[in-house]
């Protein structure tokens, strides 16, 4: 195991002391009480028959939580594997979109950090494929002693290319914990999914051999919200960049991601703000997380973390109508918001 500390930007602190503890405990006795879980996250029957088949269109689809699906330029990847049906003492709120033995084959997992909400080695041993695990610094040797080989670690900004797409570690303001013994001593993170130089010259010299015009310039521009794949969704293109944010507290390094990518879409989390002067160096608002899409400059915004496991005292209804209210504030168009229901996949790219 690293020796090593790990911290934040700007060293903001999410340590919290046992009267931080005493005191939320005190707080949530009786708000508990009041608070509506009627609500559930919608679920959708998984086209189960594409998912196993597509090696061509990149596609997104929400297991729950911060787990995604997501295939991209013949890649199956599978961020923070959660499918368990208990966090603590909390029964799941909802089932995983996809059950764990449905599941294509994976050949990637990128995990954020090692919270057990994040990362479940029970759920990480039965996903089929011969994966590679992409992780933060400091975890690669906790991995590898639960018996998994193909490990890769990364320090914030470290980038890889693999099976022609390239994966980059980006900051978040977050920490990790999994025993007494090990705070901070793995590190946390977003991961971002571009295609390498490679691959996008050789999609755009087969798209110029059909005549159609480049994938590179078509990234050039926002695509129109008025093109609408099968089920409504947004259509984007086959080389799209994306942003798994992880987990994260409100920081100025979503700018900075902004500045260093074009993203077109990105996976930021809603959920376990609530109470803010507990959670907020560790957890966005909703408010907090279309201000992170703003600096990002993202194109359209997926909100995850949220509608899985009580982890805090907001509830997923309280969430989505804090993002609504505040995407009006905002003045973010609609369109720009893509809730997912448990189990739909968005084909970015209808062919």
């Amino acid at each position: 195991m690293s020796r090593m500390r790990f911290s934040n930007p700007d060293s903001v602190p999410t340590e919290h002391t046992m009267a931080h503890f005493k005191r939320w405990r005190k707080e949530r006795a009786n708000k508990l009480k009041l608070k509506d879980y009627s609500y559930v996250v919608p679920h959708v029957a998984p086209n189960l028959d594409y998912l196993h088949a597509n090696r061509i269109e990149p596609s997104i689809t929400w297991i729950g939580h911060s787990t995604f699906l997501i295939q991209h330029s013949g890649v199956n990847i599978v961020t923070d594997p959660v499918w368990s049906g208990r966090m603590a003492f909390q029964k799941r709120l909802a089932p995983p979109g996809i059950p764990l033995t449905d599941m294509p084959p994976i050949d990637m997992v990128l995990i954020s950090h090692s919270h057990y909400d994040h990362l479940s080695i029970t759920s990480l041993r039965r996903l089929a494929g011969d994966k590679q695990l992409l992780v933060p610094a400091g975890l690669k040797n906790k991995l590898r002693l639960k018996g998994f080989l193909r490990v890769r670690e990364f320090h914030w900004w470290e980038s890889a290319t693999i099976n022609g797409l390239t994966f980059t570690f980006v900051p978040s303001q977050h920490w990790t914990r999994r025993t007494p013994w090990d705070m901070n001593r793995s590190h946390w993170g977003g991961w971002i999914i571009e295609p390498s130089l490679e691959l996008a010259r050789k999609q755009d010299a087969d798209l110029r051999q059909q005549g159609l015009k480049s994938i590179a310039g078509a990234n050039d521009a926002a695509p129109s919200p008025a093109l609408q794949s099968e089920g409504g969704r947004p259509v984007l293109t086959d080389n799209p960049t994306l942003y798994f944010a992880g987990d994260s507290g409100y920081f100025n390094g979503f700018k900075e991601i902004g500045s260093r990518f074009k993203i077109d879409v990105a996976m930021l989390p809603i959920g376990a703000y609530e109470p803010e002067w507990f959670m907020g160096p560790q957890h966005v608002t909703p408010e907090q997380a279309l201000q992170a899409f703003v600096d990002t400059g993202a194109s359209w915004f997926v909100p995850m973390h949220y509608g899985a496991f009580k982890l805090a005292d907001d509830t997923p209804r309280e969430a989505l109508d804090r993002l609504e209210s505040g995407r009006r504030q905002q003045r973010i168009e609609e369109e720009r918001l893509v809730i997912l229901p448990h189990g739909e996949t968005w084909r970015l790219h209808g062919h």
